[in-house]
């Protein structure tokens, strides 16, 4: 179904296979995402919320360099994904234990004018808690 490539149901069926553990293999779910982002004609946001997903789902297994790359396309633009984004990015950084990285994109979030709130209070949190000097 996500090869059909329908702008409905393919994101549906990738989210219903990853949930329901139908395919485990990572190289071939990633796949299946590049085709939601790269060949299917979504909505603009929709296809920055696939590309969230796919980040998330290789958080723990990418390198920084990796994660960045997905993530570029949402961080440069004014998507209302673009917090979550860089939220994943400083959580990314926080858990290498690479600090200044981190409360780097937790000051972007924070000086972001159309910053999600949840994630503007939750990086605030994580700078006042965790990374102030």
């Amino acid at each position: 179904m996500v090869k059909k490539k329908d702008p409905t149901y393919s994101p549906l069926a990738l989210y219903f296979i990853i949930d329901n553990k139908l395919i485990i293999d990572n190289e071939k779910i990633n796949n299946l995402f590049d085709i939601l982002i790269q060949e299917t004609p979504l909505k603009k946001e929709i296809k920055n919320l696939i590309i969230y997903k796919k980040a998330l789902l290789n958080a723990e297994q990418y390198d920084e360099g990796k994660m960045l790359s997905i993530l570029n396309p949402v961080i440069n633009s004014d998507s209302v994904w673009k917090s979550h984004a860089l939220y994943l990015m400083a959580e990314f950084f926080y858990f290498k234990k690479d600090y200044q990285k981190s409360k780097e994109f937790l000051n972007q979030i924070i000086n972001l004018e159309q910053s999600n709130v949840s994630i503007k209070q939750l990086a605030q949190k994580r700078l006042n808690r965790d990374l102030s000097e």
